[in-house]
């Protein structure tokens, strides 16, 4: 599962964005679940920031969500993300050089439903 959350920071707040970003990907990386995390700028407008991590399902995210590290310091974070989806299912993947492999939704039977 893929969660990202994109936010717009204007030039005088980035530094202090970064270093609450940090604390918030610190904090989820210490729940279990937690696969891999990024924080990551937009090259061609660097206002343009995401907050992008990878959890093994649906429910290990949702159960990071209430630990207390996280409520102290992703949550307010994540409040102020651009209003939009940000939790995302796999539904193909494809290593470096090799086939696409199609996966089944949690949604429903079948893949891409």
């Amino acid at each position: 599962m893929l969660v990202t959350n994109r936010f717009v920071v204007e030039a005088e707040l980035a530094e202090a964005f970064t270093e609450r970003a940090h604390a918030a990907l610190a904090a989820l990386a210490a729940r279990p679940g937690y696969l891999r995390g990024q924080l990551v700028r937009a090259l061609d407008d660097p206002r343009h920031w995401c907050l992008v991590t990878e959890w093994e399902s649906v429910g290990t995210y949702r159960r990071a969500l209430g630990g207390f590290d996280v409520k102290v310091t992703a949550v307010p974070l994540l409040a102020e993300s651009v209003d939009e989806p940000s939790a995302y299912e796999a539904l193909a993947t494809a290593p470096p050089g090799g086939d696409v492999l199609v996966l089944a939704s949690d949604r429903a039977a079948g893949p891409y439903r």
